[in-house]
């Protein structure tokens, strides 16, 4: 995904350098959405999502029941 993140941003680039303003717009904005897209994988992604151990509370509470 990273790797479609950064060929969107090269093509903004590149289209911006050869004149191609309104190509260059979209693919940045492109880029900018599958930026946001790769961010929110990577939080709430089950395997490999943001861990925050201080709000596990379930952990907690079957250690003190057993």
């Amino acid at each position: 995904m990273m790797i479609a993140v950064f060929a969107a941003m090269s093509l903004a680039l590149i289209c911006g350098w050869v004149g191609r303003r309104s190509l260059a717009i979209a693919l940045f904005a492109l880029c900018l959405a599958l930026s946001i897209g790769l961010f929110l994988f990577e939080i709430y992604s089950p395997e490999y999502g943001f861990r925050m151990p201080w709000i596990q509370t379930e952990s907690a509470r079957m250690e003190t029941n057993v």
